[in-house]
């Protein structure tokens, strides 16, 4: 099972941005879609951005879109949000995911990702 690892989150007032990474494991990060979710207290888990395994495909969430851009770079195997516009409601602990194939057509539930980092979090401040 790969090992992912963020960093990134912190406090931030509106308006602001953030940039969140994730590390994946060498040996399989380049072989598949990886994808962020987020999970505010008493919430659900929302995935809000996927990339695929070789970044041609990007999708988001309609609550993120025109605000956040995921990327990745295959030779250092890491995983990118920038945050840009941040508002109170994107407060929530931010998780990257492995998805099981190399792209899975879009924005899909957290049961069709493989593992998942520990969450980084992200507050921002009115």
């Amino acid at each position: 099972q790969a090992h992912l690892v963020e960093s990134g989150g912190g406090s931030v007032q509106a308006g602001g941005s953030l940039k969140l990474s994730c590390v994946g494991d060498a040996l399989t990060f380049n072989d598949y879609a990886m994808g962020w979710f987020r999970q505010a207290p008493g919430k659900e888990r929302e995935g809000i951005s996927v990339i695929s395994a070789e970044g041609v495909s990007q999708a988001y969430a309609d609550s993120v879109k025109g605000r956040f851009t995921v990327s990745r770079d295959n030779a250092k195997n890491i995983l990118y949000l920038q945050m840009n516009s941040l508002k109170p409601e994107d407060s929530a602990m931010y998780y990257c995911a492995q998805a099981r194939s190399k792209w899975p057509g879009g924005i899909v539930p957290a049961s069709w990702y493989r593992a998942w980092g520990q969450g980084t979090q992200v507050t921002v401040s009115s």
